[in-house]
């Protein structure tokens, strides 16, 4: 264990509530390290919260092997410099993989806007970091994992997973299986049942939407609290319900057209042998008249 001291850094935003896009702070340095913070005035993934997250400055430049366990909190003030927010203090892995964590629910928009938060539209943020532990390794083979609410994941999970327990805290509340084998097995199965879920309902088939259903009843009955997920699955069945009778419609105007192009066409074959045969009697009408009359005996 490496222990730096910890580091402050505060920053102001001006005319924060007319603030739409993310806010990124200046970098700074903490245990050797830059870092900057991102503000995320209409939320990030969850909508009318702020949210706040610490971020590894030039992430993109990292080595595999490059990690740093850092322990950070957030604090908002007033101009006064009296505290109106703070955050719990996390204490998370940054790597090239997952270079920022952060709090999703600092905040709702509607309290920051309550009188005596914000003085003259003004956000001052201050970022508390220290980092614990420096971890250089000298080969990565990208199987490497982390602990992420007692399940170990993926480095390149771990991001969405921490934002699936902050965005639905109660979802393993009820979780039964113990073994860490079992439950990545069932953290990774969540993960690709909501991937599949994220295609556009036309691209289901009726098979692969009936295997959906199932796979998202195997896990509840694990104890996963999913009803999210169902909601989706229902709205899917909905719109692919609509899709697949929109096209049966479209199928059968366009069967009925053809048909009525076929009758057309019949009524025209018709048309033109019925005229043939006035012809060919009025032709015939025409002939018998020209014949000479026998004179009687």
């Amino acid at each position: 264990m490496e222990d730096h001291k910890p580091t402050s850094f505060t920053f102001e935003i001006d005319n924060f509530l007319e603030k739409e896009a993310v806010i990124s702070s200046p970098t700074f340095s903490s245990g050797g390290c830059q870092w900057y913070a991102n503000v995320y005035p209409k939320g990030n993934g969850i909508e009318d919260h702020l949210a706040l997250f610490l971020y590894v400055a030039n992430y993109g430049s990292l080595q595999l092997g490059w990690k740093r366990r850092a322990k950070f909190s957030f604090v908002l003030l007033k101009q006064s410099g009296k505290e109106f927010y703070k955050s719990i203090e996390l204490c998370q892995v940054f790597c090239a993989q997952v270079p920022g964590w952060g709090i999703v629910k600092a905040l709702t928009i509607k309290q920051l806007q309550e009188k005596g938060f914000m003085e003259k539209n003004k956000l001052i943020v201050k970022v508390q970091v220290q980092v614990l532990e420096v971890v250089n390794e000298a080969e990565v083979t990208g199987n490497e994992t982390m602990d992420v609410r007692g399940f170990q994941v993926l480095y390149s999970q771990a991001f969405q997973v921490s934002w699936i327990f902050e965005r639905h805290p109660d979802i393993a509340l009820s979780f039964g299986p113990k073994s860490h084998f079992v439950k990545t097995t069932y953290m990774n199965l969540l993960l690709k049942l909501i991937e599949k879920l994220d295609k556009p309902p036309h691209s289901f088939s009726e098979t692969e939407l009936s295997n959906t259903r199932t796979e998202l009843v195997d896990l509840t009955q694990t104890g996963f609290k999913l009803d999210w997920l169902k909601e989706k699955l229902d709205v899917i069945y909905l719109e692919r319900k609509k899709t697949t009778d929109a096209s049966r419609i479209q199928e059968l105007e366009q069967h009925n057209n053809n048909l009525k192009a076929e009758l057309n066409k019949e009524k025209i074959k018709s048309a033109a042998k019925v005229l043939w045969l006035e012809q060919t009697v009025s032709n015939l009408k025409t002939k018998q008249n020209k014949k000479p009359k026998l004179s009687p005996n």
